[in-house]
């Protein structure tokens, strides 16, 4: 029989966070700094965005398969427009609730604009918040 000694490895690392999942914390964090917000799962890989139980924004994973990762939120219909025709490859209009005045931003580009995220979602937010509680805001 042959002895062979143990070998000892270094320590194993931590794997890296995924990009996205980086950038999912940190939109979480952002919904946490508001005011009566919660998080709630959507399916299998969506989050919806609340005050007082009215939404304000989802985060979408590939939804219904168009291979994007997205935060949709609530907007007013003249705001849903401008934003869309200003910069259309970061912004669209989601289907379904496209129509009901609402847009998504593209988190899943190489470079996203955290502050026009916390924008836009400060804005949904206000949208669906109580009066009173939005003046605190």
């Amino acid at each position: 029989m042959v002895y062979i000694p143990h070998q000892v490895s270094p320590m194993p690392r931590k794997p890296p966070i995924p990009r996205d999942r980086q950038r999912r914390d940190k939109l979480l964090a952002m919904v946490d700094s508001l005011p009566a917000a919660s998080t709630a799962p959507y399916g299998r890989t969506h989050l919806l965005m609340r005050v007082r139980g009215k939404t304000f924004a989802y985060y979408l994973v590939n939804y219904h398969d168009d291979g994007r990762i997205a935060l949709c939120a609530k907007a007013a219909p003249a705001r849903q427009q401008a934003l869309v025709a200003t910069d259309p490859e970061r912004y669209y209009v989601p289907p379904y609730l496209g129509p009901h005045g609402w847009v998504s931003m593209r988190l899943d580009l190489p470079r996203v604009d955290w502050d026009a995220v916390l924008t836009l979602l400060v804005e949904a937010w206000r949208l669906q918040a109580p009066r009173k509680l939005s003046e605190n805001l």
